[in-house]
Formats: structure tokens, sequence, C-alpha cells
């Protein structure tokens, strides 16, 4: 799902062509990401924990690569 977002926000050709449905794709992802999170609250680590809590959806996907 980060690597979701990431992508529809780097849509910039949807973006300029369509950005009501680009703007609904983002939320449709972001909320999927938010009810994960919240799914899995005592389970994440701490340092994943705090990059999603604080919206670092780059830095969440850089610690999570890091891991593998």
């Amino acid at each position: 799902m980060l690597e979701e977002r990431l992508r529809v926000i780097a849509d910039h050709e949807m973006r300029d062509r369509d950005a009501a449905a680009h703007l609904e794709m983002l939320k449709e992802v972001s909320l999927r990401l938010m009810a994960e999170q919240e799914r899995l609250a005592d389970v994440l680590p701490p340092r994943l924990r705090h990059f999603l809590t604080q919206a670092s959806y780059s830095k969440a996907l850089e610690w999570i690569r890091e891991q593998e």
C-alpha cells in the first residue's frame, strides 16, 4: 500500500487529466493504509510505527526494504 500511495502521488499525468479522480484514488489508498496501520498497531516495530504515524511513507517504505 505504501508503494501504491507513492505511485498515485507521482502520477502527475492523471492528476492533470482528472484531478478529482486522482484525489479520490489518493483518498482510497490512504484510508486503506490507515486502516491497516490501526489493525497492526500492536505489532508494528516502534520505528515503523513512528514513520507511519508521522505520514513519512517514503521513510517507512525504505525502513521496510532495509529489513528484508
